[in-house]
């Protein structure tokens, strides 16, 4: 029944191009929702111009620095070009090449639906709460069967083509690489607008959160569509591409030693039920006039939960695949929901932690920070035993199979939790939407009744949005405990080639390996110490052209008929701001990989990868949960509780949420992203440094 994979790799292909037509009936229906206000039209083209113009200029920096990678791919990985077979290196370089293209396609997708979906939305909330949901989820869902088609498309061609699973790890750190700056440039050119517009617009001069006044309100609405969906569907494209590879390069392993195709086949067969089961679950998502928003989302996922667990139990029990491994990818599945749920408690404002937090604003800026940061770093702990029991519980649960399944269980519990990512995506991308759908009710004067509508939207999208960063970073922490695996795996092939010894894992007691876990530590919070910064740097430059425009141009401040802020300015500092700062710290973590790996060797390489894992994973989770729940302390402040909108609690909770910008959508979902791609790197230089190296 395994003889070939080819059979399974053609299914895989078959249901990527009916995710792909699925999402064109998406696309077309979202387009053909009625839209007709002139100024909710000429907002919206700012936005969507605005978001191409920064796309093509980020677009423009990432293929030089891709372009550099490519050469050194094919100069030195998976060893020096003058060792081996130069066709090793150049198939590397096309499959590096082809994750960027992969990648940076998901993140124009995104936009091009986004800016559509937005206006939609806006003017669908004049007819009731259902018509927004529906223009707006269908617009993220869109986006969902994207990505998560060509994800499938790119790693079942490549595999099919090639039929070499060393080669995706290629293709996955293209994927994360151009991830890795587009989540950070998205993060800082986003949130480089919000603080300036809030802190001039909400703190200084007491006018709403979207008023067209202000300078920065539409490079405000650009950073949403640039952060949060070209960058999360890049981030999210990544890490499913990185599950799938590593457990691919696990299960060729185990293969090659049964003369069989049954655990590749496994790890295929998974992935395309997982897209399936999103399909369904978006095309059952709805709802009522009077239900909740937030219900809705988390209902549609929780549907499509159920059905993956089914039609994989059906497949395990047809196909023969072992339960046991069916088991570790169910536990992943299992844990990423309750992720989803601690994280939903951390931030929802109808729990403890974030009315107590609104609360402390009454007494300052100071005690709304405090109270932030002692619940984020309370949250953290939940999802880290999450991530450590399924990892542990798949471990052993594959252990009786045979030598090197606990690490494949692991592997297939990051598929497992990954399997849903279609409609994770999908949920993800509508909070950017409804978002910026507020923003064109308030600008083009729809009416109370639509700006209430998305008001409610917007709230369910924050929560989501937090939900769906959670299960990001922690469906991360397995990928890397399953790229972890891959990268001994490569080391060790490398070793029987070369007639040296492998390892068997990393003793701590081992200076060289001691050596590696506290630089692997310390990065993660130097790179997010580099992102803030330059969010911070991006966000003064602009608040002294926001604070120019309001001294300079006559009635702009009192709102006079006919006079218009030069938005232009502001867009235009907040990309070349972006672009400044995004290159750094995402050269400087590839620099200190390299550098550890030509010191200490593989088993530096190895450390490091662990004490990067944890504090990566540990600031991650902190830095997302502080600032969504800042995030929704302040609207809970806004909707008229301890004093509402101008009260001196209004302000704090402001100030909080300014704090928390960067922390949740610039370095914490950065961070996930940044410990793929370390990781990646190593297995691909596994060869290279098991040969070269100081120590």
């Amino acid at each position: 029944m395994f003889a070939s994979l080819d059979g399974f790799l053609r299914l895989a292909l078959l249901v990527s191009m009916l995710a792909f037509a699925f999402a064109s009936w998406l696309y077309q229906w979202v387009n053909r929702q009625p839209s007709s206000n002139p100024r909710v039209a000429e907002v919206g083209k700012y936005i969507r111009d605005g978001s191409y113009t920064f796309l093509r200029a980020e677009y423009k920096e990432l293929a030089k620095f891709a372009g550099i990678l490519a050469v050194l791919i094919l100069i030195f990985l998976p060893k020096g070009i003058w060792l081996g077979n130069p066709a090793e290196n150049v198939l590397m370089a096309v499959a590096y090449l082809a994750g960027t293209i992969f990648s940076g396609a998901a993140g124009y997708i995104g936009i091009s639906i986004a800016t559509i979906a937005n206006i939609k939305s806006a003017e669908a909330a004049q007819q009731g709460i259902r018509s927004s949901f529906m223009a707006s989820f269908r617009g993220g869902a869109v986006m969902g069967m994207s990505v998560v088609g060509s994800v499938l498309l790119g790693v079942s061609c490549l595999l099919y083509i090639t039929d070499n699973t060393s080669v995706l790890l290629g293709f996955s750190f293209g994927a994360s690489s151009i991830a890795l700056f587009a989540k950070a440039g998205g993060g800082i050119f986003t949130k480089s607008a919000d603080i300036s517009a809030d802190l001039v617009g909400k703190v200084e001069l007491g006018i709403p959160e979207d008023d067209p006044r202000n300078p920065a309100v539409i490079a405000d609405n650009v950073g949403d569509n640039v952060g949060d969906v070209a960058g999360m569907g890049a981030d999210l494209f990544d890490s499913n591409v990185a599950s799938i590879s590593a457990a691919l390069v696990i299960a060729s392993v185990l293969d090659k030693g049964m003369g069989s195709v049954v655990n590749a086949s496994m790890v295929i067969c998974f992935a395309t039920l997982g897209l399936l089961s999103s399909m369904i679950g978006v095309s059952m998502a709805k709802m009522g006039e009077k239900s909740n928003p937030t219900q809705a989302l988390n209902n549609s996922t929780y549907i499509t939960t159920a059905i993956f667990v089914v039609v994989t139990g059906i497949a395990t029990s047809v196909l023969g695949y072992n339960w046991r491994i069916w088991g570790a990818s169910m536990v992943g599945l299992a844990i990423g929901v309750i992720i989803g749920m601690v994280t939903d408690y951390f931030t929802n404002d109808e729990k403890p932690p974030v009315r107590a937090t609104a609360k402390a604003a009454e007494t300052g800026p100071a005690f709304t920070i405090l109270s932030g940061i002692s619940y984020g770093f309370m949250s953290v702990l939940p999802p880290l035993i999450g991530i450590g029991v399924s990892s542990l519980v798949a471990y052993k649960l594959c252990e009786p199979i045979g030598e090197g399944y606990a690490m494949f269980g692991i592997a297939m519990a990051a598929v497992g939790m990954l399997s849903i990512v279609g409609m994770i995506i999908s949920n993800d991308a509508y909070g950017p939407i409804v978002d910026n759908a507020r923003g064109l009710v308030e600008m083009g004067d729809l009416g109370e009744e639509a700006l209430e509508a998305t008001d409610i939207l917007d709230s369910a999208g924050n929560t989501v949005k937090a939900i769906t960063k959670g299960f990001a970073i922690g469906a991360a922490g397995l990928t890397v405990i399953a790229l972890l695996g891959a990268f001994m795996s490569e080391v060790n092939e490398a070793a029987v080639r070369l007639g040296l010894v492998g390892i068997s894992g990393f003793d701590i007691m081992d200076p060289t390996v001691f050596f590696g876990m506290l630089v692997g530590g310390g990065v993660p919070a130097l790179f997010s110490a580099m992102l803030m910064l330059g969010v911070s740097r991006n966000a003064q430059r602009m608040v002294v052209e926001i604070h120019r425009q309001f001294n300079d141009i006559p009635g702009l401040k009192e709102g006079e008929p006919g006079v218009v802020p030069e938005y232009a300015k502001c867009i235009e500092i907040a990309t070349s701001g972006a672009l400044k700062e995004l290159v750094p710290a995402g050269a400087a973590t590839i620099g200190i990989t390299l550098l550890v790996g030509y010191v200490g060797g593989v088993k530096a390489l190895g450390g490091f990868l662990c004490g990067n894992i944890v504090t990566g994973l540990l600031l991650a989770l902190f830095m997302s949960n502080a600032g969504g729940l800042w995030d929704n302390a302040k609207k809970f402040v806004e909707s008229g509780h301890h004093g509402g909108k101008g009260s001196d609690a209004h302000k704090a909770a402001v100030v909080g949420d300014t704090v928390g910008d960067p922390f949740k959508d610039t370095a914490g979902p950065s961070i996930n992203t940044q410990i793929t791609v370390v990781s990646l790197i190593a297995s691909l230089a596994a060869t290279l440094f098991l040969t070269m190296s100081i120590f």
